[in-house]
């Protein structure tokens, strides 16, 4: 278990979670972590009576390690330059796999942007000012992640400046996190949804396979989960889905719409026609980083990238001639378009 202090936020617990009975119900357990929501279906057993409390210190523990948004968490500590920091396990695993995502998109997923990412107004640091092209050109010579290393549990920085932000990838660990949890308990069937990053197992209370709704593409959707338009559905079998798409955070200044992804290349939002990429993995992890890449590298070079690594699958929606039009490498049975 986690030894990091934890800070409280509120949760609510609802549907049938009171007493939890050994009959094999369906319950789902809702309620809000890391500024978003998080709905688990899961079948019981005998060892799911207290899940609702134990999947709460779950989540604590793993907000305790990446939220960037207290100062006492491990990975603001590592940006404050605190010497004294052992790096937890799931910290390096967690580096570790940011650092391969890296790799293999050539730098379009780079979690070492937080000073740009903060200077673009969605970090955990907002400026007051859109940066101009001197402050961005200054930003970009503190990212590299080939200039950061963890060494005997001990994390290194070439420049003390330099910062590092979890934004793309830690909703998609704390999925994994929390259903490496449920198979620890035994539970063979659930359903596992934090801000719309997801992984499923087995089979729903009907006996089927989940069905995931793939939300339109369409600015002013709102973060909770609310009723939404969906462009398509995809039956996800034992495998993890995450979403990236610059409709779900932007802000307008000036009559100028700025897209949460950061071009980790240019400094700069970016623009093209992809409007939002879905892509399915092993892990959430993989999925969450992935597809925060491809937010980066636009439609052509996302193809490119699925060809080359076949193992990954993606839900491409992009725009052509005003209409919304969609690529996949998925089998077409399992996709529903609306």
């Amino acid at each position: 278990m986690c030894k990091f202090v934890i800070f409280a936020f509120s949760v609510l617990f609802v549907i049938s979670c009171g007493n939890v009975s050994s009959s094999n119900e369906y319950i789902t357990i809702q309620g809000t972590a890391q500024g978003t929501y998080y709905r688990i279906v899961l079948q019981t057993n005998n060892q799911t009576k207290r899940i609702s409390n134990q999947i709460d210190s779950v989540l604590l523990c793993f907000d305790s390690l990446f939220n960037n948004y207290v100062s006492f968490s491990q990975i603001s500590r590592i940006n404050n330059n605190d010497s004294t920091v052992i790096v937890h396990p799931q910290f390096k695993y967690f580096w570790d796999k940011s650092l391969y995502i890296w790799n293999i998109t050539n730098g379009a997923f780079d979690i070492s942007i937080a000073p740009l990412v903060n200077a673009w107004k969605f970090g955990f640091k907002n400026d007051s000012l859109i940066p101009d092209s001197k402050k961005v050109a200054e930003l970009l010579t503190l990212k590299g992640m080939n200039k950061m290393k963890i060494h005997n549990n001990r994390f290194f920085k070439e420049n003390p400046r330099m910062q590092i932000i979890s934004n793309a990838i830690a909703q998609g660990y704390s999925v994994d996190i929390v259903c490496r949890f449920l198979d620890s308990l035994q539970v063979h069937n659930y359903l596992v949804d934090i801000g719309g990053e997801m992984k499923a197992k087995g089979v729903n209370a009907k006996g089927e396979i989940w069905n995931i709704g793939i939300t339109k593409p369409i600015q002013n959707v709102d973060s909770l989960p609310v009723e939404q338009s969906y462009e398509l559905s995809y039956r996800l079998a034992n495998k993890a889905l995450a979403t990236s798409g610059n409709y779900r955070k932007f802000y307008v200044k000036d009559g100028v719409t700025y897209s949460h992804t950061i071009n980790p290349e240019t400094g700069y939002p970016a623009r093209h026609e992809l409007l939002s990429a879905t892509v399915i993995a092993d892990e959430c992890i993989d999925a969450d980083a992935i597809a925060t890449a491809c937010m980066v590298m636009g439609l052509e070079k996302s193809k490119q990238f699925f060809a080359k690594y076949s193992q990954y699958r993606c839900i491409l929606l992009y725009s052509l001639h005003d209409s919304i039009e969609v690529f996949t490498n998925l089998d077409k049975k399992d996709i529903n378009r609306k």
